[in-house]
């Protein structure tokens, strides 16, 4: 092993020398090598960025429309009700003059009719709907007439509501039921299908039952709430156009290209 060490010693000492042969081999790969096309650095991911045109022109728009047509049905507003931005009304239905549909609610009228009458008030977040027919017989159409205040977050589906009412809130009325006039329904009140509520009385419960009758004094005071809240839409009305504001956007545009309004 010693020798082998001191043999291996010499021959690192000694000067490292090339026949011609080899240092012709060596030249040849080594400009074989420089000749080859190096190979390109990866390209950096993609960016998931978008980056916005600055020629988009910016739309006014919202993804929820109010007016739906359905059809040959469009839904008909009167020039001073008033109707939340947020409300979706679709296909036959009909708000009255003074009357006011409150913010979040939904108005279907793809299956029949839904009229909203004069002074009335639809609170947030109710829902109206009409079926084709009723069970019952009765008319299947939602129907409410003048004066009628329906408390918030209420489901109306084919029921008929006559003048100067009072539904609470989250009540539901079903198929073919009716309350009739100078009536009171109760907040959570449930009518089952066909069930009629007599004229000046209250009702509440799960089914919906009766509690007492009305006095005369407030049966009067049932349209003054109407008119009530009639007059706090008036205020909210005048902070929205009832059209859209696109037209806003075109005239900035025209005025930036130049084109006569």
């Amino acid at each position: 092993m010693a020798t082998l060490a001191r043999l291996s010693r010499k021959s690192l000492r000694a000067p490292f020398s090339l026949s011609p042969s080899q240092c012709h081999l060596l030249r040849f790969l080594s400009t074989a090598t420089a000749s080859q096309p190096q190979a390109s650095s990866p390209l950096p991911p993609p960016s998931n960025k978008i980056t916005e045109s600055p020629h988009r022109v910016k739309w006014d728009y919202r993804g929820q429309r109010q007016i739906i047509p359905l059809g040959q049905w469009n839904p008909k507003v009167a020039v001073d009700a008033y109707v939340a931005p947020n409300v979706v009304l679709t296909g036959q239905v009909t708000v009255y003059d003074g009357a006011s549909v409150w913010n979040g609610s939904v108005l279907r009228g793809d299956l029949n009719k839904i009229t909203v009458g004069f002074c009335s008030n639809v609170q947030e977040k109710c829902v109206l709907h009409a079926a084709w027919s009723s069970p019952t017989g009765l008319p299947a159409e939602t129907s409410i007439e003048r004066f009628v205040t329906v408390g918030g977050y209420c489901l109306l589906r084919s029921c008929t509501i006559e003048p100067e009412c009072i539904v609470g809130q989250h009540s539901i009325l079903m198929e073919g039921s009716l309350v009739e006039t100078h009536s009171i329904l109760e907040a959570g009140s449930v009518v089952p299908p066909g069930r009629r509520i007599p004229s000046g009385e209250l009702w509440a419960g799960n089914p919906a039952r009766f509690v007492r009758t009305l006095t005369h004094e407030e049966t009067l005071e049932i349209p003054k709430l109407a008119v009530a809240i009639n007059d706090l839409s008036r205020s909210h009305f005048s902070e929205f156009l009832p059209y859209s504001t696109v037209y806003l956007e075109v005239e900035k545009m025209k005025k930036k290209l130049g084109i006569t309004i």
